[in-house]
């Protein structure tokens, strides 16, 4: 079959095999960040920014073993881990940015409770951060 009429999932199979390994591991290490974010934000009383750090601290911290194992096995050379290590690391910081950024919005423009920052924290950062860890970190 010329590449031109291959079926798209024939064409991506790879692409979509690696989004569906991170959305297991990053639906992981998201619940886990979140659940460390709403612990210290809610029942222990943290303020919320100081609870996206913990969480961030947690998260990255497990994230790097899974995903450079799991999600992104196979994909990009591991020759240079220092490097992979370090952009890892570098697009971390990204998801810790935009976590935070959601967090002072939601919690402190408009004063809303801390889990309003979660939402977005499930739904918008996993996505980018795909996008950043398959196009630059795991490349």
């Amino acid at each position: 079959m010329p590449f031109e009429t291959a079926p798209l999932l024939t064409r991506h199979r790879d692409v979509i095999a690696q989004f569906i390994r991170y959305g297991i591991t990053g639906g992981f290490v998201t619940l886990v960040g979140v659940g460390v974010y709403w612990l210290f934000a809610t029942p222990w009383g943290y303020p919320p920014l100081l609870a996206t750090l913990f969480a961030y601290m947690v998260a990255v911290a497990i994230g790097y073993v899974l995903h450079s194992r799991f999600s992104f096995k196979g994909h990009g050379s591991r020759s240079d881990t220092l490097g992979t290590t370090g952009r890892f690391f570098a697009g971390s910081l990204l998801s810790y940015a935009l976590n935070s950024l959601f967090v002072w919005i939601t919690t402190g423009l408009l004063q809303g409770p801390p889990w309003w920052g979660i939402p977005p924290m499930v739904f918008i950062t996993p996505i980018i951060i795909f996008i950043v860890n398959r196009l630059w970190v795991f490349r």
